[in-house]
């Protein structure tokens, strides 16, 4: 059976709408202008959809210059990337550096969200967030815990098979989808070609209340959906799994439509998991 890229995602601010693309650069730290900005507090805290579901509602596209920022029909918001001091800023536990977006970015998006928060922006290769599993160790954006993450049609197909009121793929935030495979079939892909890019599995990505949350309307139509299904038959230790979070070990571009060759199995169990998100 042969494997195809159904469509590629990235989300160039974390937590905000995505975007899908035809083409991408995969880099070491993940796809090339993904979670490169983020939304934090007052603190320098990651803010989310987790908590803030509106989020969702914020459209970006990206500029020559840095990001534009569109929300129901009032002004947009065109942002430059910022340049001078860094400040230190979190997600979960790593505190990396990041250069902030100025007062009326911060206005802006604090004004939808409805809490003070900043728009902050990560350089690259200026700012590298290093992160370790096991005995490796990776650069990644300001993704939760690996730079890429793997989804295919046919798990999102068996899953929607379950539950009452299916849901889209965009509800699980994935880089890659892959079409042609047999359900949960990526659970034992080690290691993947897709044209000149080489990228390993490492672990499934466990996932979170994101999940809830209508990614166009930035409502949750269910509180309990799709996780509720998901743990009844993905329930493993550290979470609920969907899609595969992986590491690019070869950097390249790749294009919706171009054959992924699996090159390496691993077993179907896994112990571990971590989120992208």
């Amino acid at each position: 059976m042969r494997l195809f890229l159904h469509s590629l995602h990235i989300h160039p601010v974390k937590s905000l709408h995505g975007l899908s693309m035809q083409e991408l650069l995969l880099c070491p730290w993940g796809p090339d202008k993904d979670r490169r900005w983020m939304i934090v507090d007052h603190e320098g805290q990651f803010v989310t959809q987790r908590r803030y579901p509106v989020m969702a509602t914020i459209n970006v596209s990206i500029t020559t210059e840095g990001l534009r920022l569109t929300h129901n029909g009032q002004p947009d918001l065109r942002v430059r990337r910022p340049t001078g001091e860094a400040r230190p800023v979190t997600v979960w536990k790593d505190t990396v550096q990041a250069l902030d977006a100025g007062d009326d970015a911060a206005l802006w998006v604090s004004g939808i969200i409805g809490m003070p928060c900043r728009l902050v922006y990560m350089p690259c290769p200026e700012s590298d967030r290093r992160r370790q599993w096991d005995d490796r160790v990776f650069t990644n954006s300001f993704s939760d815990g690996f730079p890429v993450l793997i989804t295919t049609l046919a798990s999102l197909n068996d899953l929607n098979n379950r539950l009452d009121a299916p849901v889209p793929m965009d509800r699980f935030r994935p880089n890659l989808v892959v079409s042609g495979a047999e359900a949960w079939e990526e659970d034992r892909w080690a290691r993947i070609r897709i044209g000149g890019a080489e990228l390993s599995l490492v672990k499934p990505c466990s996932r979170c209340v994101m999940t809830t949350v209508d990614q166009d309307t930035g409502l949750i139509p269910d509180r309990k959906e799709p996780l509720a299904t998901l743990a009844r038959f993905r329930k493993q230790e550290g979470g609920v799994m969907f899609g595969q979070n992986a590491l690019v070990e070869r950097t390249g571009r790749v294009s919706v439509g171009e054959e992924v060759e699996i090159l390496e199995f691993r077993p179907a169990t896994v112990e571990r998991s971590d989120s992208l998100e």
